[in-house]
Formats: C-alpha cells, sequence, structure tokens
C-alpha cells in the first residue's frame, strides 16, 4: 500500500541515483520529441501558406469555369506556380478525387512522382486542411492538400501541393531535437555531479527520509485504524437495534471474502466488499422501531417502508470518501438476477458484481442461523435453496462457484464464535488494506 524508502544508506544512494538518472533521461527524450514536432509543425504551417497563396490562381472566373469542365491535364499556368513557390508538384482533384491536371519539376519530382500518386489521402471539408510527410530517395517531402471555394464557401476543387523544404530547414527538424535531448541529458548529469557531495553520503539524509516514511506511515496506519472502527461500530450498532447479534457482519464478510478470493476479483474490489459487507444493513437505522422490531410478518405498506433501508444507507455513506466504497453491497444487495429485486429492479449483469456475490452469502447465513421465528438448516438445504434461486434470485455462475466452497467455510466461519471471527477479520483486514 505504501512506498518505502530502501533499507539501508547504501541502497539509498543507489536508489536516489537511479531516480535522478531516469528523471533526465525521461525529461531529455520529452524535450527532444517537443522540439521536433515543433519544427516539424513549422514546416507544416510554411507548406500550408504556400498552398492557400498558390490556390488563389484558382479564383478566376476563368479558372472556375476550366475546372467546371473537367480541367486540362497539361494546364500550362500549373508550371509557373511551381517556379513561384517551393512546391516541387502540383495537382488539382474534383470532388470525386480525380485528377484534373498537374505540373511536376524535374529531377528527384519525376521519383517522388510515383510514391505521391500511389498513396491515397483526405479530402478535407472547408476550413480544415489535410497534411502528411512523404519520404522519397532519402528525401523528406510535404504533401498538402486544402479545398478551393467557390463565392459561396463550397468547396468545387482541391488543390495539393508537395513541398520540399530547403536543406537548412531540414537539418534544424533532424538535429534540433536531437541537440535539445542532449542539452537536456548533459544539464541533468552536471547537476548530479553537483549534488553528488550530498548522494555521496546518504547516511547523513537516510535518518530523514526514514524518520518522516515512518511518520507518514504511521499518520496512515492511524487513519486506516480509526476508518477501520467507524465501520465495526456502524455494523455493530444496527447490528444491536436490528435485534440481532453482530456475528452476522463478521460472517457474512468473511464469507464474501473467501467467495471474492475463489472468484479471483482484484484487491480494490475485495477492499471495496469488505467495507459493503460489513455496512450492508446500516440504512436500517432510518427505519422506524414499530417496523424494524415487528416480531410478525410485515404489512404491504410497511415492507415497502422496509425496503427503503438500502436508499437509507447509500445516504448515510455518500459523503465519506472511504465508507462510500460500500455504495455497490449497499444499495444493490437485495437486487435480483431476475429483476424482481428493489429499489431499482435492476437486472442481471446490471447488478455490480459484489452485491451479487454479497447476495448468495448473505441469504446463506440467514438460512444457517438460528432466529427467533426459525430453526437453522442444514447446509445441504441451505444450498439447495440457493441452487433453486439460481437464475431468478442468484447470478447462477456465483452459486455454482460457492457451492464448491460452501461446507468447509461453514465449519471454519459458521460455527466460530465472536472472538474467533474477529480474529480472522483482523486477518483479512490486514491482508487488504
Amino acid at each position: 500500500m505504501f512506498n518505502v524508502i530502501p533499507g539501508n544508506p547504501g541502497e539509498l544512494h543507489r536508489y536516489l541515483i537511479t531516480r535522478f538518472l531516469a528523471s533526465g533521461v525521461a525529461i531529455s527524450l520529452l524535450v527532444g520529441a517537443l522540439v521536433y514536432y515543433w519544427e516539424s509543425w513549422r514546416v507544416e504551417m510554411r507548406a500550408f501558406e504556400l498552398a492557400v497563396v498558390s490556390a488563389k490562381h484558382f479564383d478566376s472566373p476563368a479558372m472556375r469555369k476550366l475546372l467546371a469542365a473537367g480541367g486540362q491535364a497539361d494546364h500550362p499556368e500549373l508550371a509557373d506556380q511551381l517556379e513561384k513557390s517551393r512546391f516541387i508538384g502540383i495537382r488539382v482533384f474534383d470532388l470525386s478525387g480525380k485528377v484534373l491536371m498537374e505540373a511536376w519539376g524535374s529531377g528527384e519530382a519525376t521519383n517522388l512522382r510515383s510514391s505521391v500518386q500511389a498513396h491515397r489521402h483526405d479530402f478535407p471539408i472547408p476550413g480544415k486542411y489535410h497534411n502528411n510527410w512523404l519520404t522519397s530517395d532519402g528525401g523528406d517531402f510535404v504533401q498538402v492538400v486544402i479545398p478551393l471555394l467557390d463565392s459561396m464557401n463550397l468547396a468545387v476543387a482541391y488543390f495539393e501541393g508537395i513541398y520540399r523544404p530547403d536543406a537548412g530547414t531540414l537539418y534544424a527538424r533532424k538535429h534540433q531535437a536531437r541537440g535539445a535531448a542532449l542539452t537536456s541529458i548533459t544539464a541533468v548529469i552536471s547537476a548530479l555531479f553537483l549534488l553528488y557531495p550530498i548522494l555521496l553520503y546518504p547516511i547523513l539524509l537516510y535518518p530523514i527520509l526514514l524518520g518522516l516514511t515512518r511518520r507518514s506511515l504511521s499518520l496512515s496506519k492511524s487513519l486506516l485504524d480509526s476508518n477501520l472502527e467507524l465501520l465495526q461500530s456502524l455494523g455493530s450498532a444496527i447490528a444491536k437495534r436490528d435485534s440481532d447479534t453482530d456475528t452476522h457482519n463478521y460472517r457474512v464478510t468473511l464469507y464474501a471474502v473467501r467467495l471474492a478470493e475463489a472468484m479471483e476479483l482484484n484487491r480494490d474490489n475485495i477492499e471495496s466488499l469488505i467495507i459493503g459487507a460489513f455496512l450492508h444493513d446500516v440504512g436500517k437505522i432510518g427505519i422506524p422501531d414499530q417496523i424494524l422490531l415487528k416480531p410478525g410478518r410485515l404489512t404491504a405498506e410497511e415492507f415497502e417502508i422496509m425496503k427503503r433501508h438500502v436508499v437509507f444507507g447509500g445516504e448515510i455513506i455518500q459523503d465519506s470518501t472511504w465508507l462510500k466504497r460500500a455504495r455497490d453491497v449497499v444499495l444493490f444487495h437485495h437486487e435480483k438476477f431476475d429483476g424482481s429485486g428493489y429499489p431499482h429492479g435492476a437486472h442481471g449483469k446490471d447488478i455490480p458484481l459484489g452485491a451479487r456475490l454479497f447476495a448468495v452469502v448473505d441469504v446463506f447465513d440467514a438460512l444457517m442461523s438460528k432466529r427467533p421465528y426459525k430453526e437453522p438448516l442444514f447446509v445441504e438445504d441451505s444450498l439447495r435453496i440457493l441452487r433453486d434461486g439460481a437464475g431468478k434470485h442468484f447470478d447462477s455462475d456465483v452459486v455454482s462457484i460457492f457451492e464448491t466452497i460452501a461446507t468447509a467455510l461453514y465449519g471454519e466461519i459458521g460455527l466460530a464464535d465472536k472472538s474467533d471471527l474477529q480474529a480472522a477479520l483482523k486477518t483479512i483486514i490486514g491482508k487488504y488494506f
């Protein structure tokens, strides 16, 4: 649960240097990446600006008419656009993506042309543009595409330019990032040398860190103990008010944890389950005594009031960061797999797994416990009732797994006295919290 510092000064020495260097490498890589992307973005913006300027050539009525007529593959004025810009290739597409006209420079443009034609790109909507980097014969180029708009700002065609950055720009893009990363790691190593006299004698620093860590651990443990005491106090209080013993809370919590382990739930889920199991009926605090303590059968109206205890429970725990982890069990442990439960009528896997799991052990413990109005059942009779309820009241998968461990669990937990249950719960708490 806690990160503890190394156990001796030598380990602390290595720990600090390793962490320092690891952080320096991470920072250097981040700086290098940021510089690289910044330089790339600058080149892309330059290509976009050139494309906007070149696209103005197509704003004249004559050019719009030419585009509407299907273009002219060897339109001579495109060559002039190549001279005026740093584009080494220009293409114009219709709205379907068909090339209407194009022009290419000499030299590497001949080899690049096949790479560009093989690359299918997006055609952006008005107000957007598309660009990407291409590599051909060891050179890097930017392909930029913008829409050509009419007077109504509707796209009538698309302009594509292939931009060749100058050698200085490409050098800056590739090498400034490397230089920035090297500068950062050099600064980190220099700082390490400056701090090394301190790190060389960690015995001076170690007692301070150890003391602070122990103090932090002590405060954290004290807070955890307080939360656990609150948990047990609330659970015991409602058990006393419900004319029951609080051993029920201990048993169902231990049953639930062992079932969760058999189902291979993760640590966080089991921690929440422990809190929820102990507080599952905390909302009964809000139920009037004449209903909660009524010895006979409840009327329909009284049962509707009794059902509200799950909602009351949710309200009681919702303002506590630690206790509200019990929400799934507190609010949903009376839901049924077929949707006939309360308070929400949740169905199947919509019921949180912790609540589906807890419903099985809660009913099992009730069946196996002596009450003023009934004697305890045998294990096999209780399991038969659970099987009969599988798919209706309970999740069949949960019942199947519980059947494999129920008899052993009852012998270990169901027959234990309060002191043994408290000791077992303390062990569970130590394991998970």
